[in-house]
């Protein structure tokens, strides 16, 4: 999904900002991953400090998750497997059950008389531009189905 032209042995070193670069991620974001726990601390320190495939690697994976809609508690257990061995290159893990007090946001539309239309985006992966076109869409369906009850 996401490939970068580096070679997992060749020992090239980032900058910050290089590194958030490749991985489409703001410094705050990287700097709270690294602060959580679920990135690797930069070698070096201050100015000189750099980031290595590896890092890039750890970056790119807890965005693969979020994308697929893993909490940050979630994708830090993983990464506790992964350094225990037990991960390997297995697909995304499904979510946690939902814990009790867990605040979820849903979209909700009504089509029509008894058909409603319930979307959780995030967990769905969908962008607020893709639940409109579903909306769109089931709207114009349900449309079409009515037309053609004799």
């Amino acid at each position: 999904m996401y490939r970068i032209g580096v070679m997992k042995n060749e020992a090239k070193k980032f900058t910050i900002d290089e590194i958030c670069a490749l991985v489409e991620m703001n410094k705050r974001t990287v700097r709270y991953y690294i602060q959580k726990g679920l990135v690797d601390r930069p070698e070096g320190i201050g100015k000189g400090a750099f980031y290595s495939h590896s890092h890039l690697e750890q970056l790119l994976a807890i965005r693969k998750w979020k994308a697929a809609g893993l909490s940050l508690e979630r994708i830090q257990d993983i990464l506790a497997g992964e350094k225990e061995g037990r991960a390997g290159d297995q697909p995304i893990p499904p979510p946690l059950p939902k814990k009790q007090g867990a605040v979820e946001v849903w979209s909700h539309m009504h089509v029509g008389d008894g058909i409603e239309l319930h979307i959780e985006p995030r967990r769905a992966g969908l962008s607020p531009e893709q639940v409109r076109d579903l909306f769109k869409e089931v709207m114009k369906l349900a449309k079409k189905i009515r037309e053609e009850e004799p």
